[in-house]
């Protein structure tokens, strides 16, 4: 495992100084690294898929359970130096572990074999945005565990009704059995955020909510629901349905009131609306959208990736 000095000297080695823009904050205690395998659930079968490994301490504790570990990393310097530290340290384990040199956001496709789980300490700027991507890209990861910004944390597993329930709430939960999973200080982090963290574990759902509508449909009335929160609904649809009126009457015929808000509505009520807005009516689709090129499910399109009721990143 990587302690404080560990951490700090291999850092220096590489001439490594976390940067803000990509939301590095690297984990510095091998206690908290292990308590994450631990509530992960990870088992000797999981091949499992992290994002922004960083300088490698959550791999490591990853790399001692798991049948097999994919990290995807952006930065060219990290990229570069994460398997000969998983060589030097883990040499037992080095055969288990691929390097994956990316944008997590562009990747479609993994070596090796599926993934059945998703452990990470995301970037807290990109961190919603990655992970939708990653549990629609691939539909076999079955159990996720991330470390994100407690509020976002909160966010992403509010219920309806809470306030804090937003659009990375709904999305996550078309996929997943969300629940928050602990609590994260500040001072486990080198450099240490301005903020707390949170772990979120996501359990995926044996099937999205049942609907005619894509899953881009639902999301759009996702979007627009939540651009404009404190609007009633028949107000804040009113773009996506083309006017008012006509928002009203897909709310009406999906059993929900027009002056309701968007923070009232469970992912299956805002399914039941997509399936009544001005797209429908041109046949059943499936609940999922159509497969794109060599048959792999494309990726999620997300309407406005400025708006995702995203955290600011740590100083």
């Amino acid at each position: 495992m990587l302690g404080p000095a560990e951490v700090r000297e291999l850092a220096a080695a590489l001439g490594v100084r976390p940067t803000k823009q990509r939301g590095q904050n690297f984990v510095i205690d091998p206690n908290t690294v292990r308590r994450i395998v631990r509530a992960a659930g990870v088992r000797p079968d999981d091949v499992v898929v992290e994002i922004g490994p960083g300088l490698g301490s959550l791999t490591l504790a990853l790399l001692e359970t798991a049948r097999q570990v994919t990290a995807v990393e952006i930065d060219d310097v990290l990229a570069g130096a994460l398997p000969a530290t998983v060589a030097a340290r883990l040499p037992e384990r080095a055969g288990r572990f691929t390097l994956v040199h990316d944008d997590a956001l562009r990747v479609t496709a993994l070596p090796g074999p599926a993934p059945t789980a998703l452990v990470a300490n995301l970037p807290y700027n990109v961190a919603v945005p990655v992970l939708l991507h990653m549990l629609a890209t691939f539909p076999g990861i079955e159990r996720t565990l991330v470390m994100v910004q407690s509020e976002v944390a909160d966010r992403l597993a509010a219920a309806p009704g809470s306030k804090v329930y937003g659009m990375p709430s709904v999305k996550a939960a078309w996929y997943c059995e969300v629940k928050r999973a602990g609590a994260i200080g500040r001072n486990v982090f080198w450099p240490a955020p301005n903020v707390d963290s949170g772990l979120v574990s996501l359990v995926r759902r044996p099937h999205p909510p049942r609907t005619t509508a894509s899953r881009d449909e639902v999301f759009a009335v996702v979007d627009a629901a939540f651009a404009q929160r404190r609007k009633t609904l028949r107000a804040a649809l009113a773009g996506w349905a083309g006017s008012g009126a006509a928002a009203e009457q897909a709310l009406l015929a999906a059993g929900v009131s027009p002056r309701a808000r968007g923070e009232s509505l469970t992912v299956e009520e805002f399914a039941a609306v997509a399936e009544h807005g001005p797209r429908a009516g041109a046949g059943p689709r499936p609940a999922e959208e159509a497969p794109g090129p060599a048959g792999r499910t494309a990726p999620p399109v997300t309407a406005h990736p400025a708006r995702q009721d995203e955290e600011e990143p740590p100083a």
